[in-house]
């Protein structure tokens, strides 16, 4: 089972995978001057990214209630899709305030992830479910640092408090299984596979498509933050601390 996690965390984890790969060397360019704030390359990229990986975190969330194995994998099930789906209702909105065209599908490599465990099942399912979703979410904690630390849009600054929260949280959870491999994740972290851009890529809505909606679940305990500009009448509330 060992070898098998290790060919599937080779094949499939990389660090990028909620994070900013930028379309030119320069993530620090101005694509746009905002009432928010400039909006640099960096900027634009996390806003995509965060949307695509609720789009493969949120129905794996949904996979692991139906096939779960274990009470901690049904918890962290439950994770995936409140937070996801509070972090979508930021981009969607986010993304019409800065005019960024976000994804309706993953990235071929997020699909990846979602095929990979839609083929598992039993005790299977839920290790690679807890090793998968430990390394991306571990890969990316400090790209999120970075952008927080370094934007200058204010609403972009929103998100990436926003993500930080729920990728912590998300990883405590993954850890809280008991399936995590430390030194397989460890390494997947630090040693990624290079994979070709397209495969990171999410690939852009067709024209005319319905923008795709992550749903909070009714029994939710997270809400988006309220943005700048927003008051607390138009229906956001601060999140709540987690461990969801």
């Amino acid at each position: 089972m060992g070898g098998a996690l290790s060919l599937t965390l080779a094949a499939l984890a990389y660090p990028a995978m909620l994070g900013v790969n930028t379309v030119s060397s320069s993530g620090d360019r101005i694509v746009a001057q905002t009432q928010w704030g400039p909006l640099t390359e960096s900027d634009r990229d996390f806003v995509v990214k965060v949307r695509a990986a609720g789009l493969w975190e949120y129905p794996v969330g949904q996979m692991g209630l139906k096939k779960g194995q274990s009470k901690a994998v049904l918890t962290a099930s439950k994770h995936l899709i409140d937070g996801h789906a509070a972090l979508d209702a930021s981009c969607r909105k986010i993304s019409t305030m800065l005019n960024i065209t976000i994804p309706n599908l993953p990235s071929p490599q997020q699909q990846g992830f979602i095929n990979t465990l839609n083929a598992d099942s039993g005790k299977q399912f839920d290790t690679d479910f807890a090793n998968i979703l430990r390394v991306t979410h571990g890969s990316i904690f400090n790209t999120i640092a970075k952008i927080r630390s370094t934007t200058k849009n204010t609403v972009v600054r929103a998100l990436a408090d926003q993500a930080n929260a729920t990728v912590l949280d998300h990883i405590t959870v993954m850890e809280q299984t008991g399936l995590v491999n430390f030194d397989q994740v460890l390494f997947q972290e630090t040693t990624p596979p290079k994979l070709p851009s397209n495969d990171l890529t999410p690939p852009p809505p067709a024209a005319g498509q319905p923008q795709v909606v992550l749903t909070p679940p009714v029994d939710s305990t997270t809400q988006p933050p309220i943005l700048p500009g927003e008051s607390s009448t138009q229906g956001a509330v601060s999140p709540s601390p987690t461990v969801r």
